[in-house]
């Protein structure tokens, strides 16, 4: 089975997200788990997940990705901001737990000058802290494009955060196609090869989603810039070549692309078209 789906608002509650999701013909859907840029969580609404977990059910809904907010960092130098990262993604695993065994996706931060080993030990060491054998919540490191001090523009630094952590089995991997591309990892003209490094590094059991952008930049431009699928430089035949990819064909996809709800819906339509099963 396909399982494609975008970046959804989380305003309006677990169910209207779920059945907005269908409406564009996803079956799966991201969302912040609250104000992208900080800021309290929405109240739980139990009568509402229940709906949305009945719903779901019924219309094949079968995984989530919770996304945590763009202010976090982990492995910033200032004690306060890192402490409210680790506190934000403790509420978030709570929260999640609500809707158990889904996915939760969190950038690894920017060492703003520190180092990128200093920035690899905050990391892990918030994880070591918020991490329970309890949790149903897979914790997703998300690759990035590397502009300023970003944690995780490699390949190596994903797995040196992964091999510091004690719980791994509650750890995993999104692969951001604009980002690995934008970082210089060449998906347009040897996908498997970017894989085989991949798997070579971290383990190709740990990838466990997919942010499927096309990227405005030209490889190892380390800009970060989205694009619609097929408009930007990795281009529509890369993309058909990674969505059929048979190494990856299990995983969820989820767009990201400069998108209202409509212009989803003709990219999912697109892609669907484009997947050969």
């Amino acid at each position: 089975m396909f399982t494609i789906g975008c970046h959804l608002s989380a305003s309006k509650g677990y169910l209207a997200m779920a059945k907005e999701a269908v409406s564009i013909g996803a079956n799966t859907f991201q969302f912040f788990t609250r104000n992208p840029r900080g800021g309290q969580a929405k109240p739980i609404d139990k009568k509402d997940i229940q709906e949305f977990l009945k719903f779901s059910k019924e219309n094949n809904i079968n995984v989530i990705l919770a996304h945590s907010p763009y202010t976090l960092n982990a492995c910033s130098a200032d004690p306060g901001l890192r402490e409210f990262a680790k506190n934000t993604m403790i509420d978030d695993l709570k929260r999640m737990e609500y809707t158990p065994g889904n996915l939760y996706n969190f950038h690894p931060g920017s060492h703003v000058k520190q180092g990128v080993e200093i920035g690899i030990n905050y990391i892990a060491e918030m994880l070591n802290e918020i991490l329970t054998k309890e949790q149903t919540t897979t914790v997703l490191l998300e690759t990035m494009a590397g502009k300023g001090s970003e944690v995780g523009r490699s390949f190596e630094e994903i797995k040196a955060i992964i091999e510091k952590v004690n719980l791994k089995e509650k750890l995993g991997v999104c692969l951001d196609t604009c980002h690995v591309w934008d970082a210089g990892y060449d998906i347009v003209n040897n996908f498997d090869k970017v894989l085989d490094e991949f798997d070579k590094v971290i383990g190709l059991e740990k990838l466990k989603a997919i942010h499927l952008n096309d990227s405005k930049n030209d490889r190892a431009s380390h800009k970060d810039r989205h694009e619609k699928i097929g408009e930007g430089k990795i281009g529509m035949e890369a993309i058909t070549k990674i969505i059929n990819n048979p190494r990856v064909v299990s995983l969820p996809f989820f767009l990201e692309t400069p998108n209202e709800l409509d212009g989803y819906k003709k990219e999912i339509e697109l892609l669907k078209k484009l997947r050969n099963n």
